[in-house]
């Protein structure tokens, strides 16, 4: 059975909009360091680190297992968006089309709504989005949204779960 969404979420975010865009747009190099316990490595494999049309490979875990991402990055600078299209690795023996998108949409003041949608075809499986861990997010230590798209008849189920850590009571 073959099934064609999106799914996503939206957080709102206490830094400013450029700098969090920036990150996936052209410091990604610096997830693992927010995020190792789900990102292991980035690799620029062609072009670099913040040119539309390079492509980047990541190392990850996912409910315990190792893998591989290899994806063609997308730049949009007027929306603050970055899409990476999934081109191989092991997230595509389960998805014909595997793309997350991010985007950053300024509020007022040094703050934002930071959106991450996955679109995909052929899901059979969970799907994770991670979040960056630390003082990016001013609220949260950590934050994983995990979505499960389950086929059901001629529809699909999509069960939400999400685990977090809210920094101390003093922000500690």
């Amino acid at each position: 059975m073959s099934l064609k969404g999106k799914v996503g979420t939206e957080i709102e975010i206490k830094s400013p909009p450029e700098k969090f865009y920036n990150i996936f747009k052209s410091q990604a190099y610096h997830v693992p360091n927010a995020a190792p316990n789900h990102i292991q490595g980035v690799d620029v494999h062609e072009g670099d680190w913040e040119t539309h049309g390079s492509v980047k490979i990541w190392k990850y875990t996912a409910e315990g297992e190792s893998g591989v991402f290899k994806e063609k990055v997308e730049l949009d600078d007027a929306n603050r968006s970055v899409t990476l299209v999934g081109i191989e690795g092991d997230v595509m023996k389960d998805y014909k089309t595997f793309k997350p998108i991010y985007q950053v949409v300024p509020k007022e003041g040094e703050s934002g709504v930071f959106k991450e949608k996955v679109e995909l075809d052929d899901a059979n499986r969970s799907v994770s989005l991670v979040r960056i861990e630390g003082d990016v997010m001013k609220n949260y230590k950590t934050f994983n949204p995990n979505y499960q798209v389950v086929p059901k008849g001629t529809a699909s189920l999509v069960k939400l779960s999400i685990e977090w850590e809210t920094q101390g009571v003093h922000g500690t």
